[in-house]
């Protein structure tokens, strides 16, 4: 699982038309904005698409002015699993 948190900055008057983008794409929420183009947002990995080809795409998309990595989380279950398998004690 993969989840990172974005600041998005939209062009003047462009914010309808990148919201409306932003929620197109695969693994996207918004969760809010300041009124003048700034924009959070979550992406989480899914099936069939990674949190770096979602980032991509939104870099890309008419209207975005600027992209921050804001938070970045990242926890492979199947290594857990296999890390704490190895090291219980009986």
């Amino acid at each position: 699982m993969e989840i990172s948190s974005l600041v998005i900055h939209a062009a003047p008057g462009r914010f309808d038309e990148v919201a409306t983008a932003l929620a197109r794409i695969d693994g996207v929420e918004l969760h809010a904005n300041d009124g003048s183009g700034r924009i959070v947002l979550t992406i989480e990995d899914g099936d069939g698409y990674r949190v770096e080809d979602s980032i991509t795409e939104v870099q890309r998309l008419a209207g975005v002015m600027s992209v921050a990595l804001v938070y970045q989380y990242c926890d492979d279950v199947a290594e857990n699993s296999e890390a704490s398998d190895g090291n219980e004690s009986a």
